[in-house]
């Protein structure tokens, strides 16, 4: 386990400084790459055995909070878009909140195996 943990967060790692540059030319710049960063702190951290549960709890429900207030009406329609337009610069304001939405699913999930791998370390 501990191996897979050390993939795992440090593939996050990378993964979310990609997701925070990529962001730097977003209308909301300041909030996603902090956000980004952040999460990316929180998977270097875990790389290396640290988990501080009440920071790692109280971004994890900010994320969840962002991902129930942007979800889209519909998940479907928004994946049709998408295909349809074949490329990922924004088109609608609709669009980059159902991809904001899942920004912030992927950085609760990742985090929660942090916040879960850290209770079970400290029980």
């Amino acid at each position: 386990m501990k191996t897979f943990s050390k993939y795992f967060f440090g593939f996050w790692f990378f993964a979310f400084l990609l997701f925070a540059y990529w962001q730097i030319n977003d209308p909301d710049p300041e909030i996603w790459v902090t956000l980004y960063i952040g999460a990316a702190i929180f998977s270097a951290l875990a790389f290396r055995g640290k988990y501080p549960l009440i920071p790692l709890a109280v971004v994890i429900l900010v994320c969840l909070a962002g991902a129930i207030y942007f979800y889209p009406d519909s998940v479907s329609e928004w994946v049709n878009y998408e295909l349809e337009n074949k490329d990922l610069t924004m088109k609608t304001q609709e669009s980059e909140e159902a991809r904001e939405t899942f920004g912030f699913l992927i950085i609760a999930v990742v985090l929660s195996v942090a916040a879960f791998i850290g209770w079970r370390k400290g029980k």
